[in-house]
């Protein structure tokens, strides 16, 4: 394992979701990070958070020049601003996530950054009937059949290898985590459009136990959950390089089924065997013109359970909350 390095400048985006929950305080607290500079659209106060290291950068991923003068003076690049859901086109989507990220990685290149650190996801592997039980980081990325996040972030770790490879100062790190779980975890909360948002905030934006016992019919569906400063130490463990660049993956350990998660949400599941859902999900799927809700069904069509020994062994990563403390300190 290499030395971790120290006396550094850190350049975050979208520092103030879910991820940068997990990340910025250790970077407040870490003796080898001085100083942390925090990219966002919107403006917030760093210090209301007791990030006294931070200083805040307006700018948007889609304005190289901004991202350039952010940049400025940066060890290391963490990219963390991305869309998952909301009422955004597919146009603007992918102007943000998947032209921003490139923008983003080409900015911290031209200011002369030592590293670059993406959160990637589980999701880039796609759901595919040949992937294996458990999958480790040697096995490819592929575009999943429909679901757009996932057909972007396998898209991603691709042009982001190709980039790597004509930037040889610039050394890339991908993490993959599954579901981020936390307190701070934003959830699906703007999966509803226009006018009934509102009403979507208000059921997904923050996970709650069921006040009664209600029964659910839950499919032997197996699942991993990550928590948000499990991910946060990874982050950090690559913006100080304690391994090598390349791909991790990162999950709590154990692995739960969806009758485990409805029975932590006070619900009473009814199980059923894996491979009708499974089925009807890749049927649902290939739909056409699903809503980009509605997309996100492919994700049961195949579990994808991924090996964490990579980031164990070289990284010297260890979660702190397995998948079940993960998803309890969600609901407490």
């Amino acid at each position: 394992m290499a030395a971790p390095e120290s006396d550094l400048t850190v350049a975050v985006t979208g520092p103030t979701g879910t991820f940068g929950a997990g990340l910025v305080p250790l970077l407040q607290a870490d003796g080898r990070v001085r100083r942390i500079v925090g990219i966002a659209r919107r403006p917030f106060d760093p210090a209301e958070r007791g990030w006294t290291k931070m200083e805040y950068r307006r700018g948007d991923v889609r304005d190289p020049s901004a991202l350039q003068e952010a940049f400025a003076g940066a060890d290391v690049v963490v990219h963390l601003a991305f869309l998952i859901t909301g009422n955004a086109s597919r146009e603007t989507t992918r102007a943000i996530n998947v032209d921003g990220t490139l923008n983003v990685f080409r900015a911290a290149a031209a200011a002369g950054a030592r590293r670059f650190v993406y959160a990637s996801s589980v999701a880039a592997y796609g759901w595919h009937p040949d992937n294996p039980e458990r999958i480790a980081e040697d096995w490819p990325v592929r575009p999943a059949a429909r679901l757009f996040y996932a057909q972007e972030k396998a898209e991603l770790e691709q042009l982001l290898d190709a980039e790597s490879a004509t930037t040889p100062g610039l050394a890339l790190y991908l993490l993959r985590p599954p579901i981020v779980l936390g307190p701070n975890a934003v959830g699906a909360k703007d999966v509803l459009p226009g006018p009934l948002a509102p009403i979507g905030r208000r059921l997904f934006g923050r996970p709650r136990r069921l006040p009664v016992s209600v029964p659910v019919v839950t499919p032997e569906f197996r699942l991993q959950f990550v928590h948000q400063e499990d991910v946060g130490r990874a982050l950090q463990l690559c913006v100080v390089a304690a391994g090598p660049p390349g791909a991790y993956n990162i999950a709590g350990d154990g692995v739960l089924t969806a009758a485990d998660v409805a029975r932590e949400f006070g619900a009473l599941p009814i199980p059923v065997p894996a491979a009708p859902a499974q089925l009807a999900a890749r049927a649902v799927a290939r739909l056409p013109f699903l809503p980009p809700a509605a997309e996100w069904v492919e994700a049961a069509s195949r579990p994808v359970i991924m090996d964490t020994a990579k980031a164990k062994q070289q990284l010297g990563w260890r979660p702190r909350y397995t998948g079940w403390e993960a998803l309890r300190d969600t609901l407490r």
